[in-house]
């Protein structure tokens, strides 16, 4: 299974403050955007480039420039929304999808409630969610991405679980995962620990944090 963990000394920074219960909502969200930053940055450090010649101030010279690469931001919706804002302001032509999946918390089980997606065959796709925890979320999305017509697909979380990799790996073999933090396992209400709690209630500012 290709993970990809985020090794940078400001990510370890900003994920010990998401998971600090006292951080409040205003701040949670702010350091939401720079997490996501730092990882659609390492997502796309594949990204192919071309050759340009241009001219400086003092002399000519070549430099590099993205080729053009159509892609696709897919916020599992609701808490994937924070994750969205970084991949547009690094990348302004993006196009953004929107799925909408709602676990049950007694089965953990996700629940498929809306689908907006953009063309997505010969466009790279990244899924994004802030929480890989029982994978259930993340194999529904990379279905359904992959039956609108998507074949290059990475999955971009802030933390995962163990057994959301493994599940990914058991449905979606090879599917590369970008995350900032592997975390121990899940609890028995399958919330990752240690966690940050419930990623969308915080960033919102919406119920109660609980493990």
């Amino acid at each position: 299974m290709p993970v990809h963990l985020l090794d940078h000394p400001l990510a370890a920074h900003i994920m010990t403050h998401l998971r600090d219960v006292t951080t409040k909502p205003a701040t949670f969200r702010t350091l939401a955007y720079q997490l996501s930053l730092l990882l659609a940055i390492d997502a796309t450090r594949d990204l192919q480039t071309e050759e340009k010649r241009i001219d400086t101030p003092l002399e000519s010279m070549t430099g590099r420039v993205l080729t053009h690469q159509p892609l696709v931001v897919v916020p599992i919706l609701r808490a994937g929304l924070g994750m969205v804002q970084p991949f547009l302001d690094a990348f302004p032509d993006v196009s953004v999808g929107y799925l909408g999946l709602e676990r049950d918390h007694a089965t953990g089980v996700a629940r498929n409630y809306y689908c907006k997606l953009p063309l997505l065959p010969g466009r790279r796709v990244f899924l994004v969610d802030p929480m890989l925890a029982t994978g259930g979320s993340a194999v529904q999305a990379l279905d359904v991405a992959k039956q609108h017509g998507a074949t290059n697909l990475k999955l971009v979380c802030i933390v995962a679980a163990p057994e959301g990799v493994a599940e990914v790996e058991k449905h979606h073999p090879g599917t590369a995962i970008h995350t900032a933090a592997v975390d121990r396992t899940l609890n028995a209400k399958k919330y990752i620990v240690p966690g940050l709690g419930d990623f969308g209630d915080r960033l919102f500012g919406t119920g109660t944090l609980e493990n």
